[in-house]
């Protein structure tokens, strides 16, 4: 038993948190929304319960490859579409599943609407803030 355990110490090795783990938006797909007063906005807004397979990836750095919608160019706000703009949450018919805020660790970013891109950064589930989207890419950058 003991060979056993100094043959696995190198595989592990090579395993580390750091390792981006690819996604689809099938995946993030695993959230149901239910729609609740949020008493401080006096407003209805749809909160999120996260499914098994989207709850694993809390914390995790993460890629995905979507459709770049600039939201609000000066303040460097940006989203990542599983559908173009026409199509995408804001727009079209999709659902508040198929975005991600992207929070850029370099600030001061420019994009073309729908460039498709491949973006990484940690990935952070956001269940209460109506303040920002339910996905979030914290320190994100575009990888191709």
């Amino acid at each position: 038993m003991r060979r056993l355990a100094i043959f696995l110490v190198p595989l592990f090795a090579f395993t580390t948190a750091s390792d981006t783990l690819e996604i689809n938006w099938k995946r993030l797909a695993d959230v149901k929304f239910s729609r609740k007063l949020n008493k401080e906005l006096s407003m209805y807004f749809l909160y999120p319960t996260f499914g098994p397979s989207v709850n694993v990836l809390q914390g995790k750095e993460v890629r995905i490859r979507g459709y770049m919608i600039p939201v609000d160019e000066a303040d460097n706000i940006y989203v990542i579409s599983a559908k173009p703009m026409a199509a995408c949450f804001f727009c079209g018919g999709a659902g508040p599943e198929s975005i991600i805020e992207l929070q850029f660790r370099k600030k001061k970013q420019r994009f073309r609407t729908d460039e498709v891109l491949t973006v990484r950064g940690k990935l952070a589930l956001n269940a209460n803030d109506v303040d920002h989207l339910n996905y979030i890419l914290k320190d994100a950058e575009v990888i191709e």
